[in-house]
């Protein structure tokens, strides 16, 4: 059971890394699994058994997720962008009561002064709100090419993303569209998985030599990332945990923001937005719940923090 759980997990986290402006490390955090798998892709190495047990099925949630939703968010995103956006939104509020609870129970662990941690809270909201109007629509969407120069660029542009994907309210997808590579990736992720369908062995190997280093930069960009997430939370587990909430509670406005220019909510009608904010409240839940499924899991991992300090 808690495999599929972490599973279905995944598949959120997933889909969230293919949509500028949604973070995955906000879904895992909504989700209630971001501690968990921060310390098991560092412990990757050194505990390599529990670690892999640990991250099997999130990783593949994640990229049934990614596989998936890169046809078919596209196609809800250009006949519903605002029940999209609110949806996604749903997921990201209902998961702050969990994270609230962990920031109260890190308080007791190790206090912090309030007003430190309120000074990181606004800055960390103010780095989130800011990000998506950074120039994120200037990208050509033309289609890479797998040059030497291409694929050191591409490698470069993997770890940036990977280390973006990773911290809640940053979103790895909106890194990629402001530095201009996010049509040309998911263009080359596409065309591979439609020529794995029909088995075209030159459509793969070209595209697969613009995802390989990409994909290699992402593991790289995710474990050094993941490193230094490790150590705040071990270190000073409180004022990470409020520069997390400050990232969260401004991602909305990076999700309307973005959805909005490539698809505008103005012409949104009455229905759409009574319906969009049902599926958003519906989706408040859906978080709260499985969220909290774990709470029910007997072998479920302690976090970061707890393991240093037991």
């Amino acid at each position: 059971m808690g495999f599929l759980i972490d599973f279905i997990k995944g598949i959120f986290v997933g889909v969230a890394n293919v949509i500028p402006g949604v973070s995955g490390g906000t879904m895992a955090v909504s989700f209630g699994i971001y501690d968990k798998l921060i310390s098991s892709v560092t412990g990757l190495l050194k505990k390599f058994k529990e670690s892999f047990k640990t991250l099997l099925p999130i990783v593949l949630g994640m990229a049934f997720g990614v596989v998936a939703f890169t046809f078919i968010i596209p196609v809800i995103l250009k006949h519903q962008p605002f029940i999209t956006a609110t949806a996604f939104t749903g997921l990201i509020i209902g998961g702050l009561p969990a994270l609230v609870a962990t920031l109260k129970e890190k308080k007791k662990l190790k206090p912090s002064p309030l007003p430190l941690n309120f000074l990181i809270f606004m800055i960390m909201f103010a780095i989130s709100a800011i990000m998506p109007f950074m120039g994120g629509d200037k990208e050509s969407g033309n289609l890479l090419s797998p040059t030497p120069a291409t694929m050191v660029i591409v490698f470069f542009m993997g770890v940036i993303a990977a280390a973006s994907m990773v911290i809640p309210g940053v979103s790895g997808s909106l890194m990629l569209m402001i530095l201009g590579y996010y049509f040309g990736i998911i263009t080359c992720l596409r065309d591979f998985i439609s020529a794995l369908k029909d088995f075209d062995m030159a459509v793969m190997v070209d595209r697969g030599l613009v995802l390989a280093p990409f994909a290699l930069g992402c593991i790289v960009g995710i474990f050094f990332i993941a490193k230094i997430i490790e150590w705040l939370l071990s270190k000073h587990p409180v004022a990470t945990y409020w520069g997390i909430l400050g990232l969260v509670v401004s991602s909305p406005i990076s999700i309307y923001y973005k959805v909005n220019q490539e698809f505008p909510l103005a012409g949104t009608s009455t229905l759409m937005i009574i319906l969009g904010v049902v599926i958003g409240i519906i989706c408040m839940g859906l978080t709260y719940y499985i969220g909290n499924l774990d709470v029910k899991t007997p072998d479920k991992p302690a976090d970061v923090a707890s393991k240093k300090e037991a």
